[in-house]
């Protein structure tokens, strides 16, 4: 792994982090368009690095069939897991700091533009198969 590559997975693992401390999301949200747009995974192997992420808490079946298919990058979800826990320690400070209607107003910008972007990625993915 280059120094770049290390730099955007732990600024990937710290915002997940933060944003799930904050606002409860990270995975998904966060951490799959990150990898797909910022590091060029595939689709399926950004969403299993992501399950492996959180593997212990949400995923274990569904990595075992990530892994079989052989869709997870182990290095950079060992990265983004360890980043990831200090991120959350930060978010959730943040969070239990400020107003809650804040906390929502973050929660739903971050939710419509994650949305809008995976739209537009599914559209331009049909218009390319035909």
């Amino acid at each position: 792994m280059t120094t770049q590559t290390i730099l955007i997975l732990v600024l990937i693992g710290i915002s997940a982090g933060i944003l799930s401390g904050f606002v409860g999301v990270g995975g998904g949200i966060i951490i799959v368009p990150a990898l797909v747009y910022l590091l060029g995974m595939s689709q399926f192997e950004a969403q299993g690095t992501s399950l492996f992420v959180l593997l212990l808490p949400v995923g274990v079946l569904a990595v075992i069939n990530y892994t079989r298919a052989e869709n997870i990058n182990w290095k950079f979800g060992l990265v983004v897991a360890v980043t990831f826990v200090i991120g959350g320690y930060i978010g959730s400070k943040i969070a239990l700091k400020i107003s809650p209607s804040v906390v929502k107003l973050v929660f739903g910008i971050i939710m419509a533009f994650v949305s809008v972007r995976l739209i537009l990625s599914g559209f331009n993915g049909l218009s390319n198969e035909s």
